[in-house]
């Protein structure tokens, strides 16, 4: 479980494919500084397995499915990618609920700068939009975020970047048409399947 603060911008080593999957090495001297193999990390908002470590990087196997539903695949060596270690039992829960588990990629349609924030507007799949509500949660690439607005048809919703994530977050550096790893606040789909099994008892 994670929260959704990123805690540093790692640097990809390398991706290499490995039978169906692959291996991503990555470097994080934060992130790894007590990582042991076994432990997880949230890389662009997907929870991985480290898998071996040294003093400034470690390597976590990506599995298809992963590929398949992030966008780990399109990363490559010198990629920044946000990073966070696992929640711990007695830490602060500082963003929201966030499992690691991408729901499916959006697309950064616009950005529009203010003062000292950024509106971005992001584009997803039409299934995912049920899931996300105006200052509800969503997590970006790993990032939590509150959401601004939504809208269902076409599909997407907007949040705002305060300095801080626009500083510390690979977001701040994304641009228009890249793609970005979104977990809708799984909460929702408790509430859908709930709500699902109630109608058809």
């Amino acid at each position: 479980m994670f929260t959704g603060i990123v805690e540093e911008v790692g640097e990809v080593v390398a991706l290499d494919a490995v039978g169906d999957g692959a291996r991503l090495t990555v470097r994080g001297p934060r992130a790894v500084s007590d990582a042991a193999p076994g432990d997880s990390i949230a890389v662009n908002g997907c929870c991985l397995t480290v898998t071996d470590r040294d003093e400034a990087s470690f390597t976590v196997d990506v599995v298809r499915e992963s590929l398949d539903r992030t966008s780990l695949g399109r990363l490559g060596p010198g990629s920044g990618v946000n990073l966070e270690r696992a929640l711990r039992a007695d830490g602060r829960l500082g963003g929201h609920l966030v499992q690691g588990h991408v729901d499916g990629t959006g697309t950064i349609a616009e950005r529009r700068p203010g003062d000292r924030w950024e509106v971005v507007r992001i584009e997803l799949p039409s299934d995912l939009v049920r899931y996300v509500a105006p200052k509800g949660s969503i997590t970006v690439d790993g990032t939590s975020l509150t959401v601004v607005d939504v809208n269902d048809d076409p599909a997407w919703f907007t949040v705002a970047l305060i300095p801080t994530t626009l500083a510390a977050t690979t977001l701040g550096r994304a641009a228009v048409g890249d793609l970005v790893n979104l977990e809708v606040d799984v909460l929702a789909k408790y509430v859908e399947r709930l709500l699902a099994a109630r109608v058809e008892a």
